[in-house]
């Protein structure tokens, strides 16, 4: 037992350190701004703020959010609770933690939300193409089979040439089975069968691809409309969670992603890929201000074990400690 301890500590500290690693680019932008900020002046001033709220602006941390902690700074700086860069730092890292942590109230900020009788889980995935969402699913299977979950993947995403074949390959790998038929069939049969083959196998979680695309917003609202009535029908309250993958590298791009996929879709949580490719990681704290959703997970690297539980503590105080 002691053993078994000793390693997950070890694997959580592993963890951290990747996560602090992957977070690394947003940390020295943010701080070395600031110093620079700090470094010319001797007092926290009218002008100061605003090369402050310029700075915040260009890591995408949004200009909602940007706004919100100028004006909680202005009024530290006023009852004299913020005159140096600790405490300003400490300032903007307590009002980003209250947002993110604000956030996990709206949505569905963990799969205990739902009790046992949640079974399957129905886990649907939306984005468009090219942000990492096949690559997602497997690595989500990956990681959900190794907390000891049967799982199946439903290959619903019948439009994209090789979509399939692509998943296909990410279920090998995490060692799950697959449910998918030619493309051009009907989404929502294909998620027909794989519901009832997942009841039928017992399986514990049924991650559901879709097809990602904008450009037909009608189109993309009927087809996931017509996949949850056949979702749920089949598995009441399901599907339990409607994951959006966002490409972190695409900035606010990707916030706009969002705002037009939660039109279209019940989003209850964001998985941000590429978090470790970008120095403006701010756009975590942008989509959980703007849109009220929480971050459930982050991709930090290639591997398949490189999708990690977000946690809001974690980082933030990487951002800043």
């Amino acid at each position: 037992m002691e053993e078994l301890k000793a390693h997950e500590e070890a694997v959580e500290k592993e963890l951290g350190v990747r996560f602090a690693r992957a977070i690394s680019k947003t940390r020295d932008s943010i701080n070395d701004r600031l110093d620079t900020l700090f470094e010319s002046r001797r007092q926290i001033d009218d002008k100061f703020l605003d090369e402050l709220e310029e700075m915040l602006i260009s890591t995408d941390i949004g200009v909602a959010t940007t706004m919100h902690v100028i004006d909680r700074v202005r009024r530290g700086v006023s009852r004299q609770e913020i005159g140096d860069i600790a405490a300003l730092r400490a300032a903007i890292r307590k009002e980003l933690l209250d947002i993110l942590n604000a956030s996990r109230d709206k949505g569905v900020a963990a799969e205990t939300a739902f009790g046992d009788e949640a079974k399957p889980y129905i886990l649907m995935v939306v984005g468009v193409n090219g942000v990492g969402k096949t690559t997602t699913i497997g690595k989500l299977a990956q990681r959900i089979k190794a907390e000891g979950n049967k799982v199946l993947i439903c290959a619903a995403d019948t439009f994209r040439a090789a979509a399939s074949d692509q998943l296909e390959i990410w279920a090998g790998r995490a060692g799950v089975e697959i449910i998918q038929q030619k493309e051009g069939t009907d989404p929502a049969a294909v998620l027909f069968d794989a519901l009832r083959a997942a009841k039928a196998r017992e399986a514990d979680v049924l991650i559901v691809d879709t097809a990602g695309r904008l450009h037909n917003k009608s189109n993309l609202m009927a087809e996931l409309e017509k996949m949850k009535k056949v979702a749920g029908r089949e598995v009441p309250g399901a599907p339990h969670e409607t994951l959006l993958v966002i490409d972190a590298v695409t900035g606010q791009n990707g916030l706009e992603q969002a705002r037009q996929f939660t039109k279209a879709a019940d989003v209850t949580g964001i998985v941000l890929t590429k978090l470790d490719g970008t120095a403006k990681g701010g756009i975590a704290v942008a989509i959980s201000k703007e849109l009220s959703l929480p971050i459930r997970y982050v991709g930090i690297g290639e591997q398949a074990e490189d999708l990690m539980v977000f946690d809001p503590e974690a980082y933030v105080s990487g951002l800043f400690d």
